[in-house]
C-alpha cells in the first residue's frame, strides 16, 4: 500500500494516479445505485471515485459496470485437481480476486508441510488467498489419515500475513462434548475466527457449538435450517460446488435484508465445471435469474463476505480500499471483461510475472498390491447396510437391502443397483480395507478409483467387478495418485494427481479435458451421475450425515460410531 501522505495527495489529485478507469460506472454496494466518474488508483489501493482523475495509464471502460472483486468464502482448492497457481489462472479472470482456503486435504496427506506449501504459494499468487489452518486432520476417529495435526502444531503456523483464523470445525461431536483436542484448538483462537461445518445441527445442540466462538456455516442445505443458524447469528455461506449443490435451496433466504449476513462460496468445485458453468459468477448470474436482487448478489459476493471474515481492506469500490474490481458488461450476466487484483491487471504477464514454489506430496500412495479377493465382504448377515446417494448433495441416505451371501462373499447387484465399495488405506499405516455397499451410481460394469478421498485420502473405488475394481485401484500407486476408469482389465481413461494425489502438474485446461474423457469413461459403464469422481469422494467423509464409509468401516454418522458389515 502506498505511504499515507501520498494516498492523501493522489486522493486530492495533487499527483496522478497510476491507473484511471474512465468511463464507467460503479454498482455501490451500498445504496444500490449506479455511480459515474473514474476509478482512480494508487499501487493496489482506490484512492478516488465519483470524480474525474489523470493518471499515468487511462483504460477506457466505457459501457462497463464496476463491480467490487468476489470473494470465494470457503474452498479447498486441492477438489480443483490442480495447483494454487493453475487455480489462480483459472479463476481469477472470471473476476475471484479473494479466495479463503481451508488446505485439510493436502494437510491431511502431508501433514503442516502441506499447510506451509500452500501460505508460500499465496505470496505469488494474482489474485489473494487466505490460508485457514486446517482444524481438523484427521476429520475424526474413524480414519487412517496420513498425518495428524494437534493445537501445539498449529500454533507453529500462526502469524502468516494470509492467515485469517481457524478452518472449518468439522468435528462438532467433538466441540459439543468438550473433548480435550478440540478444546485445545478452540481456546488457540478464542476471540478470533473460527470457521463451522455442522451439518443439520439444530436447537441446544447447535447453541452450543455457535457459543465456541464459531461464527461461519457452509453445510446448511435447506432453507429452515439456513434461518435457524442466522437467528443464532451465524454467517451463512450459500455452497455451489461440483457436487455440493444448495444453491437453489437457499435462493429464497437471500434478500436485501438477509444480504449483509450471506456470502458465496465453492467448497469443492473442478474445472470442467468452472469451464463449464463457471464459478462464483456462475453463482451470482443464477441467483439474479432465480429472483435474487442484483444488489443482494453482489453484496454477498464481496462486502458481506469481507466483513464475515474481518477484510476491512476490501469489498467496495471506495476510496482506501484495496483494488480489487470486476468490469462487467452486465449485473445479470456477471461476464467479467477485465479483472484487477490488488491493482495488477489480470492476464498473461501478471500470471508470467509470479514466484514458483516446488510442491509437496510426491509419491505419496503407498498402497499394498490389490487383488479380486481384497473386496470380497466379509458380512455375515444378509441384511446389509447401504450408503444411498443423494445426487447434488454430500449427505447420504442410510438404507439397508437384503443381499443374499454365496460363496462367503456379498455380491454386487447391478440390477438393483447395488454395487461395491471399498476404501484402502494408502498412507502405509496399517493397510486397512473396509468393503460396503452404495446404491446411486448406477454403474452397470468395471470399476472407478480415487485417491481424491475426503477428508482422510485414502482410495476410494466403486466397482461392478473385483477383477477391475483391482486394476483401478493399482493404477494409482503407479500414477501417484488420482482418478481411474477400468473395464475388463483395461484402463479406459485416468488424471494422474502426483501432488499429494490431489492436484496436478498439468495447466487447468489439460486437467479439464481429462476429466471429460474421465465423465465420458464412467457413462460408458452405466454410471448416471453428472460429477460421479467427486460424489465418491465424499462417500467417505464421516462428518456428514447419514451413512459413510472409510478403511476402518461403514460409520453411522448419526451415532458417530462404526458399524459392523
Amino acid at each position: 500500500m502506498p505511504d499515507l501522505e501520498t494516498r492523501i495527495a493522489a486522493g486530492r489529485g495533487d499527483q496522478p494516479a497510476d491507473i484511471v478507469l474512465r468511463g464507467g460506472r460503479i454498482l455501490d454496494l451500498i445504496t444500490g445505485e449506479l455511480l459515474d466518474g473514474d476509478v482512480a488508483i494508487l499501487g493496489d489501493t482506490i484512492i478516488g471515485t465519483c470524480d474525474s482523475y489523470e493518471g499515468r495509464e487511462v483504460i477506457d471502460v466505457s459501457g462497463l459496470i464496476l463491480v467490487p472483486g468476489f470473494i470465494d468464502t470457503h474452498l479447498h482448492i486441492e477438489s480443483s485437481c490442480i495447483t494454487p497457481f493453475e487455480f489462480d489462472r483459472c479463476v481469477a479472470p472470471r473476476g475471484v480476486t479473494t479466495a479463503i482456503c481451508d488446505p485439510h486435504e493436502i494437510a491431511n496427506v502431508v501433514g503442516v508441510d502441506g499447510i506451509r506449501y500452500f501460505q508460500q504459494a499465496s505470496e505469488h499468487t494474482v489474485m489473494d488467498i487466505k490460508v485457514q489452518l486446517s482444524s481438523c486432520v484427521p476429520s475424526t476417529h474413524m480414519e487412517t489419515a496420513g498425518a495428524e495435526i494437534l493445537a501445539a502444531d498449529l500454533a507453529g503456523l500462526m502469524g502468516h500475513p494470509s492467515g485469517i483464523g481457524l478452518a472449518e470445525f468439522m468435528n462438532y461431536p467433538g466441540v459439543i462434548h468438550r473433548d480435550p483436542q478440540a478444546m485445545a484448538k478452540l481456546r488457540l483462537f478464542e476471540g478470533g475466527h473460527v470457521d463451522g461445518h455442522c451439518p443439520q445441527l439444530s436447537g441446544r445442540d447447535l447453541n452450543a457449538y455457535i457459543a465456541a466462538g464459531i461464527g461461519t456455516e457452509h453445510e446448511a442445505t435447506t432453507a429452515e435450517e439456513a434461518r435457524e443458524k442466522l437467528q443464532k447469528g451465524m454467517r451463512v455461506l450459500i455452497r455451489e460446488g461440483s457436487v455440493s449443490k444448495d444453491l437453489h435451496a437457499l435462493q429464497p433466504v437471500l434478500t436485501e435484508r438477509t444480504a449483509p449476513y450471506m456470502c458465496l462460496c465453492t467448497d469443492d468445485r473442478n474445472p470442467l465445471d468452472i469451464a463449464e458453468y463457471g464459478h462464483l459468477d456462475y453463482m451470482i448470474r443464477t441467483l439474479i435469474a432465480l429472483g435474487t436482487p442484483p444488489l443482494a448478489a453482489y453484496r454477498a459476493a464481496s462486502l458481506s463476505a469481507a466483513e464475515a471474515f474481518g477484510l476491512k481492506d476490501r469489498g467496495l469500490i471506495a476510496p482506501g480500499k484495496r483494488a480489487d474490481i470486476v468490469a462487467l458488461n452486465s449485473l445479470e450476466q456477471c461476464d467479467a471483461r477485465m479483472v484487477f487484483c490488488g491493482g495488477v491487471r489480470v492476464g498473461a504477464a501478471a500470471f508470467d510475472a509470479r514466484g514458483h514454489v516446488e510442491p509437496v506430496g510426491r509419491a505419496s500412495v503407498t498402497a499394498p498390491k490389490l487383488t479380486e479377493a481384497s473386496f470380497r465382504s466379509t458380512g455375515n448377515r444378509e441384511a446389509t447396510d447401504v450408503i444411498g446417494i443423494v445426487e447434488g448433495k454430500i449427505i447420504t441416505q442410510h438404507l439397508t437391502e437384503d443381499i443374499a451371501i454365496a460363496d462367503g462373499d456379498k455380491a454386487p447387484d447391478t440390477s438393483r443397483d447395488l454395487i461395491r465399495i471399498a476404501v484402502v488405506e494408502r498412507h502405509g499405516k496399517n493397510g486397512n480395507i473396509a468393503t460396503g455397499f452404495v446404491r446411486g451410481f448406477g454403474l452397470q460394469k468395471g470399476a472407478i478409483a480415487s485417491t481424491v478421498c475426503h477428508d482422510h485420502h485414502n482410495i476410494a473405488c466403486v466397482g461392478a467387478d473385483y477383477a477391475d475394481m483391482a486394476v483401478a485401484a493399482n493404477r494409482l500407486a503407479e500414477i501417484e495418485g488420482g482418478f481411474v476408469v477400468a473395464c475388463d482389465g483395461k484402463i479406459l481413461a485416468e488424471l494422474a494427481l502426483p501432488v499429494a494425489g490431489l492436484m496436478s502438474l498439468a495447466p487447468f485446461e489439460e486437467v479439464r479435458d481429462r476429466l471429460t474423457d474421465l465423465r465420458a469413461a464412467a457413462k460408458e459403464l452405466g454410471v448416471v451421475l453428472e460429477e460421479p469422481f467427486l460424489q465418491l469422494a465424499f462417500l467417505a467423509l464421516p462428518v456428514i450425515p447419514a451413512l459413510k464409509i472409510t478403511d476402518r468401516g461403514m460409520v453411522d454418522v448419526a451415532k458417530f460410531e462404526i458399524i459392523s458389515g
